[in-house]
């Protein structure tokens, strides 16, 4: 856990960056099993490993009070018809929500209610909010032409739980249909 000293610092909302921070990288390679079209996603994959996302964090403590934030840039593009996504995930302490602030670009948040499986797709855009309830798994999507940046802000107990997301996946997925985004239950999705 990096300990963040100062109170006060920038951040660049274009390249997701926040001076002082670390930054993790994911590539496609890390987002195996996230995307419904398996076949779409082999070939891809094939091709090379590209960028998938990067978040730069900032987690100053762990005490009960504090927060921690993150900064996210989602490239753009697809793999079959399904947008470049996050990971995805549930928090380790279940109950700690999150809120999620658009920057630049134009994308959506898939949530999943843990308890009933009730799935929600709500806009990511620049000056939007976006509220994420405890008990709840989350995916930020991009399904605009530029690179998508956020900003997230949750309880610093709160921790991330990728692995219940990955184990079962989300139930829905966000496809490009007719240039529009379109969520479809996965089970039922025609690829």
């Amino acid at each position: 856990m990096q300990h963040f000293e100062q109170l006060f610092t920038s951040f660049d909302p274009a390249k997701a960056e926040i001076a002082g921070a670390a930054t993790t990288q994911r590539f496609l390679s890390d987002l195996r099993g996230c995307f419904a079209d398996g076949n779409a996603y082999d070939a891809a994959l094939s091709s090379g490993n590209p960028p998938i996302y990067h978040v730069a964090s900032i987690e100053p403590g762990c005490d009960s009070g504090d927060l921690h934030l993150g900064i996210g840039l989602v490239l753009p593009g697809r793999i079959g018809s399904e947008y470049y996504m996050t990971k995805g995930h549930f928090h380790s302490w279940r109950e700690a929500a999150e809120v999620y602030i658009g920057l630049r670009g134009d994308g959506v948040m898939l949530l999943e209610n843990e308890s009933n499986g009730q799935c929600q797709l709500l806009p990511l855009q620049p000056n939007r909010i976006v509220y994420v309830p405890g008990h709840t798994a989350h995916r930020t999507i991009n399904i605009g032409a530029a690179p998508l940046t956020y900003l997230g802000i949750y309880p610093a107990k709160a921790g991330h739980d990728y692995g219940a997301s990955a184990a079962r996946s989300f139930r829905h997925v966000v496809i490009e249909r007719d240039g529009r985004p379109l969520m479809l239950e996965r089970s039922t999705l025609l690829l």
